[in-house]
């Protein structure tokens, strides 16, 4: 059985809810990430911060990024999975949250994260081609 914690990457890293947006992209370009889970001051899962949050929700509005905090963009309820859970697990919890990051989770600690390209290096493909079309499908994104 092929397991979260088997297809993950190692060496994901927090970002503090209490830390700025700028210092964010500054660890994501270090670490050469396109997400960073953010932490509550417990080290608990509060949201995930993409490259992509930090441009069109705090730069493209006019905000300055050394002003925003990460957990001023954690937004919903953050998703994730123990690492010993089955691959299966981990492409539905990605399918039915339309997610393409996922962080793995082993006794309450985060010890990796799951991409979009640890996924294609672990798949078949006819269950890539099956995850792709469900996250990235027009009708999906309704």
């Amino acid at each position: 059985m092929t397991t979260a914690g088997d297809i993950m990457h190692r060496g994901a890293q927090w970002i503090p809810a209490h830390e700025t947006l700028d210092r964010a992209a500054q660890l994501m370009r270090e670490l050469n990430v396109g997400a960073l889970p953010i932490s509550d001051e417990n080290e608990r899962l509060c949201g995930i911060l993409t490259d992509r949050d930090i441009v069109v929700g705090c730069v493209a509005m006019g905000h300055d990024p050394a002003q925003v905090t990460a957990g001023e963009m954690a937004q919903g309820t953050p998703r994730w999975i123990e690492s010993g859970a089955d691959v299966g697990e981990v492409l539905q919890e990605m399918k039915g949250h339309q997610i393409r990051r996922l962080p793995v989770i082993e006794n309450k600690r985060l010890v990796g994260m799951i991409s979009e390209a640890d996924l294609a290096q672990h798949l078949t493909d006819e269950q890539l081609a099956a995850w792709v079309e469900s996250v990235y499908s027009r009708s999906a994104m309704r």
